[in-house]
C-alpha cells in the first residue's frame, strides 16, 4: 500500500505528481510495486481535499484499490490503519509516496520478514523506516487503539516488531536507494540524478 494523503508541506507541492521521467513519483512506484504484488493499495486524503487529483495517476496502473482517509491530513497511523482493514493479504508492505527509488524485490523481502512478528521495520542510518516496512494485518486493531497520536515511530514501537538492519537490506539494495524520500526539492533533485532522468 502506498500512503499518499498527505499535504507535501515541505516540499511545497504534492510530491506524488512530481514528475519522474516520463512518469510522476506515485505511478512510477505503482509500476514497481506491480512487478511482485497482485494487491496495490492507495490511501488518498478525502477527495474534497486531496492536494492533486489522485484517479488519473492510478487509472494508468491495472488494479488498483482507491482508498480515502475519513478526515483530511490525519497523518499515517490513521492512513496505514485503513490501508491494512482494505488489504486482503495477511502482510502487507506499506511506504509514503515519496520513494522513487523503492524496489520491489526488497518490499517483497520485509513482507516474508515478518515471519513471528506483527511487522518487519528497517533501521537505516540509526532511524527506523516505518513508511518502508511491512505489516500484519492483524496488527492494525494495535495501531487504532493508539488514535491521536500522529508519529508512526512511536506507534510501532508498541507492535512486537523485528529491526532489520542495513547489512540485510544490503543484498537487496546496496546503496539503500529504496530509502531515499524526496521530502525537500534537494532529495528530490538527488533521486533525479541517482536515476539518471
Amino acid at each position: 500500500m502506498i500512503l499518499a494523503g498527505g499535504e507535501s508541506s515541505r516540499m511545497g507541492r504534492a510530491k506524488a505528481t512530481l514528475p519522474f521521467g516520463a512518469s510522476t513519483i506515485l505511478e512510477r512506484i505503482l509500476i514497481e510495486l506491480r512487478r511482485r504484488f497482485d494487491d496495490l493499495i492507495v490511501v488518498a486524503a478525502p477527495a474534497a481535499v486531496e492536494p492533486f487529483p489522485v484517479d488519473p495517476i492510478i487509472r494508468k496502473v491495472p488494479n488498483v484499490i482507491l482508498v480515502r482517509d475519513e478526515d483530511s491530513y490525519a497523518g499515517p497511523v490513521a492512513a496505514l490503519v485503513r490501508g491494512l482493514a482494505a488489504a486482503t493479504h495477511e502482510v502487507a508492505f506499506a511506504c509514503s509516496c515519496d520513494l522513487p527509488l523503492l524496489r520491489a524485490e526488497l518490499a517483497h523481502a520485509l513482507c516474508d520478514m515478518t515471519d513471528g512478528y506483527d511487522a518487519a521495520i528497517p533501521e537505516v542510518g540509526g532511524r527506523l523506516q516505518p513508511l518502508c516496512a511491512a505489516y500484519r494485518r492483524a496488527c492494525g486493531g494495535a495501531l487504532a487503539a493508539a488514535a491521536g497520536e500522529r508519529r508512526l515511530t512511536a506507534v510501532v514501537t508498541r507492535l512486537n516488531i523485528r529491526i532489520v538492519a542495513e547489512a540485510d537490506l544490503r543484498p537487496l539494495d546496496p546503496d539503500l536507494r529504496s530509502f531515499l524520500n524526496v521530502n525537500t526539492r534537494e532529495a528530490y533533485a538527488e533521486a533525479l540524478r541517482l536515476a539518471g532522468v
